[in-house]
């Protein structure tokens, strides 16, 4: 089981992450990806869904044609983990 990251170990964390922000109101992180078209979209999120059920760990996320909003926390800890920030790495390279 994947434990809250908390402290320390959280703002070291955090600090891997450029364009992800600290969700209000929960403990989670969120970033808005744009991409030039919603092939290009859809094509980011096969990548990443490929990535997230090898590890077993799934965005909250949403698609508007060029637009995929993404919310990463790991419920069964109650919020921020390793986890979430190993995918949030991934999705950054995988968008390029």
């Amino acid at each position: 089981m994947a434990h809250r990251l908390e402290g320390k170990a959280r703002e070291e964390a955090l600090a891997l992450l450029e364009n992800w922000q600290v969700t209000e109101g929960r403990d989670a992180i969120r970033r808005v990806f744009t991409f030039a078209n919603f092939n290009e979209a859809f094509g980011f999120m096969s990548r990443v869904a490929l990535q997230a059920e090898k590890h077993d760990h799934h965005p909250e996320w949403s698609n508007v044609y060029r637009t995929v909003d993404v919310t990463l926390t790991t419920h069964s800890a109650n919020g921020l983990t390793e986890l979430d920030i190993k995918l949030a790495r991934f999705m950054d390279k995988a968008a390029g």
